[in-house]
């Protein structure tokens, strides 16, 4: 042992028999009263002490300070590696060089809008919570991790150290590690995957009480997000600083990723990965599976685990005959499915059918490479009605569990905890005071991978055998321009919920027609009108109900004053009139 290592020993040695804290004093009844407050598993005490002993108790708390100043600055100059020569670890624990390796790939990458969020937290004042990034697989966390790492000083690597947890690892052999780090001079503890300890959930009070109270950054990251918020909701309430990176929205996606453009965007959105490698890349539609397998890994498994450590299992509520039957999964999948699929089908009722058909007609009869009249000799009526029928039967088919409502109830609040989805008002004028509601999945891409490959599935019955493959090309690309336009309109609605919390965004309908989306300010007693169109061109058509006299009086008297009438698409910004035409990728980069 060197000097260094020999003096603090030394003073490790001393400054564990000297008390810590602060001596206090207090007036009752007119008498004078000492006392010692201290900290003691995260929970503030107080000790009377006797009147002889309180200069005594000073002299010594005074000393400690001194000692503990002195062996912050001998640890600092140990040089990293020789810090942690033969110490030995529980968990896989990253430091030094080998963590300088690890966060080096990433330094290229462009940075999320929310990692300033955990930037704050790390070089910030708060000393008694911890940090926890939390989202389904892909969203960020780890990379946000390294990145913030690999932005560090020297000084500062020199004191950070990553903890990737494995299954064998528990709350008390990390214990150990923490202890182990903080006696090394350990400021910044990273802690990855950290919802695989079976006992995370209902021990996390760990982390703040005993090491965050002490000044140490700890930032907690993991898939299992329900785990974190039942945690946050017992072990660490008013304890930890929350970021959810499961939503991101169209600006991010472009900004972060490069990849423009709504289709895009509807196609791939939802992972922090180039081309949505977890459920829609290019092979996903000759294994219509691949989407099924993410809400089942990255969705059904999070639910499933984190429901069977809260409370030691005590919490799955009428879902505890499933999971008792392995159905839980299933269960979860299968409802995740469902919403896509009656999406799908209202898709097909309301669109197909609609007047988007002729002009769809018109476009294909005078292209210019491909002309072709094959959706003027389609019989429409009979085409929808076969295609409703099929998806029935073949949503029937699948089922594997008998999902009751109740089922579904729990289910889809574990999901909108997980921000998966998302509810959008759509009022009636025939029954303005019940909003019905629209049910949004926050990740695009895995809604069109599951609507796209139900699709193509029915659209092999032989109800269509007597069509060429370029007829049912036709049908299938008409159909799934569809579902991109209803998905452009969700997405628009959703984003735009989230951007203006404080005002109500919804769906308004007549008794013939619709506002495709209404943004209310009751504060001011105004509002804004809006058509949602997939398309490219600006034509009169798209905006005759934003000009309708009776709907806007109607809308006005109920919601306030009518300041602007838009129409989003994807062609070039422009106004016609008092009718302002909003390219969509523009739109939402503003919010």
């Amino acid at each position: 042992m060197d000097n260094n290592e020999q003096k603090i020993a030394e003073l490790e040695n001393e400054i564990s028999t000297l008390p810590s804290g602060s001596v206090v004093k207090k007036t009752v009844n007119g008498k004078v009263y000492y006392y010692h407050r201290y900290t003691e598993n995260g929970k503030r005490k107080e000790k009377y002490i006797d009147f002889d002993l309180v200069d005594e108790y000073r002299l010594r708390i005074e000393r400690r300070k001194a000692l503990e100043s002195e062996l912050k600055v001998l640890k600092a100059k140990i040089p990293h590696e020789q810090k942690n020569k033969e110490t030995k670890f529980n968990a896989l624990i990253r430091t030094g060089s080998d963590l300088l390796n690890y966060v080096q790939p990433v330094k290229k990458y462009k940075k999320r809008e929310c990692f300033s969020k955990l930037k704050d937290y790390v070089y910030g004042d708060s000393t008694d919570r911890v940090f926890i990034l939390y989202g389904l697989r892909r969203t960020g966390k780890t990379t946000m991790i390294r990145q913030l790492i690999g932005e560090m000083s020297e000084e500062d690597l020199s004191k950070t150290a990553f903890i990737q947890i494995a299954r064998k690892d528990t709350l008390s052999t990390i214990n150990q590690d923490l202890r182990t780090l903080e006696r090394l001079g350990y400021t910044y503890i990273f802690i990855d995957e950290v919802t695989l300890m079976e006992d995370f959930i209902e021990g996390a009070a760990l982390f703040s009480d005993v090491y965050a109270t002490c000044g140490i950054k700890i930032v907690l990251s993991g898939t299992d997000s329900l785990g974190f918020i039942l945690s946050c909701d017992e072990e660490l309430y008013d304890r930890a600083f929350m970021l959810h990176t499961t939503f991101i929205p169209y600006r991010e996606f472009e900004n972060v990723l490069g990849i423009k453009g709504i289709d895009e965007y509807i196609r791939y959105g939802g992972t922090m990965s180039l081309s949505g490698v977890n459920y829609n890349e290019n092979s996903v539609f000759s294994d219509s599976n691949r989407a099924g397998e993410y809400v089942d890994s990255a969705i059904a498994k999070n639910i499933q685990h984190s429901l069977k450590y809260y409370q030691y299992g005590g919490h799955f509520r009428h879902l505890e005959e499933l999971y008792d039957k392995n159905e839980l999964t299933s269960a979860i999948n299968r409802v995740v499915e469902d919403i896509n699929h009656r999406f799908t089908t209202e898709v097909l009722t309301r669109d197909f059918n609609s007047n988007d058909l002729a002009l769809s007609a018109r476009n294909l009869r005078k292209d210019r490479v491909n002309p072709t009249d094959i959706l003027d000799n389609i019989d429409k009526e009979n085409l929808n009605k076969q295609l409703k029928k099929m998806l029935d039967i073949l949503n029937r088919r699948e089922q594997s569990v008998a999902v009751s409502e109740v089922h579904a109830i729990e289910i889809k609040e574990y999901l909108e905890l997980l921000d998966l989805i998302f509810e959008i008002e759509k009022f009636s004028f025939s029954d303005i005071g019940k909003p019905q509601t629209i049910t949004v999945i926050s990740q695009p891409g895995m809604r069109y991978a599951q609507a796209k490959a139900l699709i193509e599935s029915l659209l092999t019955d032989a109800v269509f055998s007597d069509l060429s493959k370029t007829e049912r090309d036709i049908v299938i690309a008409r159909i799934l321009s569809e579902i991109r336009g209803r998905m452009m309109e969700d997405i628009v609605l959703l984003e735009t919920k989230l951007a203006y919390p404080k005002k109500q965004v919804f769906k308004l309908q007549f008794a013939v027609g619709e506002f495709d989306m209404v943004v209310a300010d009751s504060a001011n007693s105004t509002c804004q009108i809006y058509e949602i169109k997939y398309s490219t061109e600006a034509v009169k058509e798209q905006y005759k109900h934003l000009v309708d006299e009776e709907k806007c009086k109607v809308t006005e008297h109920r919601f306030g004053a009518i300041t602007g009438k838009y129409v989003i698409y994807r062609g070039t910004t422009q106004n016609e009139g008092d009718i302002h035409y909003l390219n969509v990728e523009e739109y939402l980069k503003s919010l």
